[in-house]
């Protein structure tokens, strides 16, 4: 009966432990402004009005959102991040622009971004570390235009892995943030 009783706390101390590992990450998701102009809110950035009142009257044609920007069904979804990182690369950020576009174009589309981890770490860092993943990429899609209505940022952590495999170029690969259309 002693046995059992030490066997007990010594598997409550174990667990404790196993659950104690502190989940940081409570820095705010970097994003920074390419141009270096101001983000207006609800609005493109950059925009200052002028050409949208009175188009009609003055004969400045209307702006076009979906000239530069690919077709929903064409373009890429995946963002990649660095190991332990939540920060969009630059090479991502055309990526980023291109699906702000489009949700501005269109206010009734929606979308997920689900954020992914690899392998590595405990079940509640990597989920917290996806949340991260995840609220960078919509706080960038956000403030490039699209509304906080049609971006919803879910993360999967560990628990959904693009490949499996156990070397570095399959956790690269499950270190991503899919923007997925609802």
């Amino acid at each position: 009966m002693k046995t059992i009783h030490q066997l007990l706390a010594f598997a409550s101390v174990a667990a404790l432990v196993g659950c104690s590992t502190p989940v940081k990450l409570d820095e705010v998701a970097p994003v920074e402004s390419r141009s270096g102009t101001p983000v207006n809110p609800g609005g493109t950035a950059g925009s200052s009005g002028a050409g949208t009142a009175g188009a009609g009257q003055s004969g400045v044609a209307s702006v076009d959102l979906t000239r530069n920007a690919l077709p929903p069904a064409r373009m890429d979804n995946v963002i990649f991040f660095d190991f332990d990182s939540f920060v969009v690369k630059d090479e991502y950020r055309n990526l980023v622009d291109a699906h702000a576009k489009s949700l501005n174009a269109d206010r009734k589309r929606k979308v997920s971004v689900e954020g992914h981890t690899d392998e590595r770490g405990g079940r509640e860092y990597n989920l917290a570390l996806g949340q991260k993943r995840a609220e960078a990429v919509a706080r960038s899609m956000t403030l490039l235009g699209a509304t906080d209505a049609q971006v919803e940022a879910v993360s999967f952590g560990k628990e959904r892995p693009a490949v499996q495999g156990n070397d570095e170029s399959a956790w690269a690969k499950n270190r991503r943030a899919e923007i997925v259309n609802r």
